[in-house]
C-alpha cells in the first residue's frame, strides 16, 4: 500500500514546489497562500492611499510605478488615484514609522490580490517600501498580457540586521555606484549599509576641523561632507540605516599622513599601496589622541 500511494504523494509535493518557485521571490516571505485568481497590470493601474502618507511614501511609490513602466513598457498616469474600489492598487500604511532608519523598525507589510484589487497593508511607511517590492517581484505576464497572481502574503524580517559592507577606503566608489547598491539593497530588503570610509590605503571623508585627513590621506578621492549627507538621505528613503566605521587605532596610516603627531611612531607615514597588515597605529596612551577623535568623530555625527 505504501508503494502505491508514494507517486501520488510525490505529484502532489512538485506541484507546490513549482507554484513557491514561479513567484521568484527574495526573501521568500513568511507567509505565501495562493488564490486562483489574477489582477490585470494595464495602462489603466493605478495607486491611491489610504491611513498615513508622506514625501517619503510617495517618493516610494513614484519609484514603483516607474520601475513598473519599465518592465512593462506601459506609460502609467503619474500622481496618486482616488481611494476607491475601482483603483488597483491601494497602500493602507498606518504611521511614518522611525525618523532614523533602525534595526528594531517595524518592516511587517501584508499583501491581498485579487481580480479585483491589490491591497498592501503595512504599519510603518518601510513596511509598505518592502511591500512595494514584493509586488515588483510578483510581476508576470503571458499572453493575455502583465498581471500580479492571487496571493496573500504576511511577510515580516527574520534578522533584524540585514547589511551589506561597502569598503570605499580600499577600493574607492563613486556617489553613482553607491546609489545603486542601495538600490539594490532596497530590491531585496536590505536595511544597513556598512560603510567603510578609512584604512590605511585611503581617508574617504571630507573633514573640515581637520582638513589634513582628506586632503593628504585620500588621493583626491573622498566624499565631501554634502555628499554623505546625500548618501544618508537617499539611503533613509529606501528604509537603509547608514553605519559608518573609522578604524582605530590600528588600520590608521591615512590618518597619520596629515597628523603624524598622533602615531605611535615619530613617522613620516605614506598612504599604503598594497593590502596587508602595516604597523602604524594612533597612539592610546596619549591624551590628545583622544581629543581629536572626540572633536572628529562629533563632526561626523552631526552629518546624520
Amino acid at each position: 500500500m505504501k508503494i502505491r500511494y508514494l507517486p501520488l504523494l510525490l505529484v502532489f509535493n512538485c506541484a507546490v514546489v513549482v507554484n513557491a518557485q514561479e513567484l521568484n521571490l527574495m526573501p521568500v516571505p513568511a507567509s505565501v497562500k495562493f488564490q486562483p485568481e489574477r489582477l490585470a497590470v494595464d495602462a489603466n493601474f493605478k495607486v491611491a492611499t489610504r491611513g498615513h502618507s508622506d514625501a517619503r511614501l510617495q517618493a516610494g511609490i513614484f519609484r514603483f510605478l516607474k520601475r513598473l513602466e519599465g518592465r512593462t513598457v506601459l506609460t502609467l498616469a503619474p500622481g496618486l488615484a482616488p481611494d476607491d474600489q475601482t483603483t488597483p492598487l491601494i497602500i493602507h500604511c498606518q504611521g511614518p514609522g522611525k525618523d532614523i532608519p533602525s534595526v528594531s523598525e517595524n518592516e511587517s507589510y501584508r499583501i491581498d490580490i485579487t481580480r479585483r484589487q491589490a491591497m498592501l497593508t503595512a504599519p510603518t511607511v518601510v513596511g509598505a517600501l518592502r511591500g512595494l517590492e514584493t509586488l515588483l517581484q510578483l510581476l508576470d505576464a503571458d499572453r493575455n498580457g502583465y498581471y500580479f497572481p492571487g496571493v496573500q502574503i504576511d511577510d515580516q524580517p527574520r534578522f533584524p540586521w540585514r547589511g551589506l559592507l561597502i569598503d570605499v577606503a580600499r577600493h574607492f566608489e563613486t556617489i553613482e555606484v553607491l546609489k545603486r547598491n542601495l538600490d539594490a539593497m532596497a530590491a531585496v530588503k536590505m536595511n544597513v549599509f556598512h560603510w567603510h570610509l578609512t584604512e590605511d590605503q585611503g581617508f574617504r571623508v571630507e573633514s573640515k576641523k581637520f582638513p589634513k585627513l582628506h586632503q593628504l590621506g585620500s588621493d583626491g578621492n573622498y566624499y565631501t561632507q554634502e555628499q554623505v549627507k546625500e548618501i544618508i538621505a537617499y539611503a533613509r528613503d529606501r528604509g537603509i540605516r547608514v553605519v559608518p566605521e573609522f578604524d582605530i587605532p590600528g588600520h590608521s596610516t591615512s590618518w597619520l599622513v596629515g597628523h603624524p603627531e598622533l602615531g605611535s611612531a615619530p613617522g613620516p607615514y605614506t598612504i599604503e599601496r598594497r593590502p596587508g597588515i602595516f604597523e602604524p597605529a594612533l597612539d592610546p596612551t596619549r591624551e590628545e589622541v583622544y581629543k581629536f577623535l572626540d572633536t572628529f568623530l562629533g563632526e561626523m555625527a552631526a552629518l546624520s
